[in-house]
Order: structure tokens, then sequence, then C-alpha cells
């Protein structure tokens, strides 16, 4: 974990996706840096950092969303820092007739980081800057079998963050991506029938076309936290439209 990061003391930041793994490590440690955080997810959230606010929302839902902002401001003072961490895993092959797995990718993964993303920006640009991180995946770059939802949902969501901090950008407002590997959560255990299958995500797969990790380990959701917190921070203010990838050269960084 890192130990100190400019520019967060006295800040306010909302994490989204705050009662998944990642979401979670990202919240701990914006306040273990000097930031009050308020967390939000569709489930309780029950680790919230102390001074901060825990509330429900379902981020595909505009009203859903302006209301916590609105609350989130009233209760806490004004974010300038958005860490959005909110998304599904559904599987399933690209020729199945049942489009469930695309409608809810789509909705939450897409349509959800539009819905926060462009809430945050709006309101950031009206306070005179801010940061803003979304958490979306190596799979959005590199096609996998019985991922096509959900890599086109992240790619759709990455897409969207670059072109929205392109329109803040001369307003102080930068927009930064954080593109995960494989990563120790209850979504990649989710995949497994085995706790030995970790061994075949490292090692890589040809049957399935896929290279496994050169770093030879899974991420731990602070490898996550890590790289967003920085992203939020005075230590990246020169970064912006930014895709940082976290994968332990999974995906050769293309």
């Amino acid at each position: 974990m890192l130990t100190r990061m400019d520019g967060l003391e006295t800040r306010i930041a909302v994490v989204t996706g705050a009662a998944g793994a990642i979401g979670r490590a990202t919240a701990a440690l914006l306040a273990k840096h000097g930031a009050t955080v308020a967390v939000w997810d569709r489930e309780e959230v029950t680790d919230v950092p102390d001074g901060g606010l825990a509330l429900t929302v379902d981020v595909t839902d505009p009203a859903a969303v302006a209301a916590a902002w609105g609350r989130t401001e009233a209760e806490l003072g004004t974010p300038t820092i958005l860490v959005h961490a909110a998304g599904v895993l559904r599987t399933g092959s690209a020729l199945d007739d049942d489009h469930t797995a695309w409608h809810e990718c789509l909705a939450v993964n897409a349509t959800g980081t539009m819905i926060v993303a462009s809430e945050a920006a709006r309101r950031f640009v009206a306070a005179g800057g801010g940061a803003i991180v979304v958490v979306s995946s190596n799979a959005a770059a590199s096609p996998r079998t019985s991922m096509a939802a959900y890599g086109a949902s992240k790619a759709a969501a990455t897409s969207f963050v670059r072109s929205l901090g392109l329109e803040v950008a001369r307003h102080g407002v930068r927009c930064n991506i954080v593109s995960p590997g494989s990563t120790d959560t209850a979504m990649l255990r989710g995949m497994w029938s085995d706790p030995s299958d970790a061994e075949g995500v490292v090692a890589g797969d040809a049957e399935q076309f896929r290279l496994g990790i050169p770093l030879r380990r899974i991420a731990d959701p602070e490898d996550i936290a890590n790289a967003a917190v920085y992203l939020v921070s005075d230590a990246a203010r020169h970064v912006t439209m930014h895709d940082l990838r976290v994968d332990g050269g999974a995906t050769l960084d293309m």
C-alpha cells in the first residue's frame, strides 16, 4: 500500500461498487490518505471509513444517482473525486440467442458508467475541478471466449470516459481509466470450479487463446486501489484520458 499521496487531505470522494473487493480497498486507501469517503453500492456496504457515508444506489437509475450525489454533498461537502468501481460480469457464448448477459453487462458497465461519470463531471465542472477514475477491464481491449458481452460493455465504458475527459479537460476535470486483469475478487472466483483454477489463470490457456500472466500472480484488490488513488491524486495532476493497465502484463500492454 502507498504510504503517502498528495492532495487527498480534506477532499471528499465518492466510490461506487464499494461492497466489492476493489471498491472497498479503494475507499479504505482514500480514507487512509485523508479523504472523506462516500461509499455507494446497490448492496449494503458494511465497511464504511470513519466519517464517511454509505448509500444504497442503483447506478443504472439517473434519478437515484442524482439524489445520492445531492445527499453526499449535503452531508459531507462537495465531492471532487469519483472512483467508479461498480460493475457486473456475465459470461456466455457470443453465439447464444439468449441476450440476458448482453443487456445486463451493457446496463451496468456501460450505461451505469455514463450516468455516474457524466453526473460527476457536471458537478466537478461547476466546482472548478475534480478527478474521475473508472475501473474498466483489460477485456475491453483483448477478446475473450465466453466474455463478449462483458468485453463490449467495458470497451464502451472506456471509450466514453476518454471522450468525456476530452470535453472537460479545459475545466480542470481529469478523467482516467484503470483496467485490471484477473484480480482476487468474488467476481473472479465465481468463474472457478476449484481453487486450483488460479494456477490456470496464471499459466494461460492455449485452447481458449488466452495468454497467462507474465508476473506470475493474480492481482490483489489493493493493486487496483493503488492505481486508482494515484490517478485521482495530485501526483497525477497532468494525466488525463489515460488507460492504466494493471494486469501483470497479461495483455502485453496492448
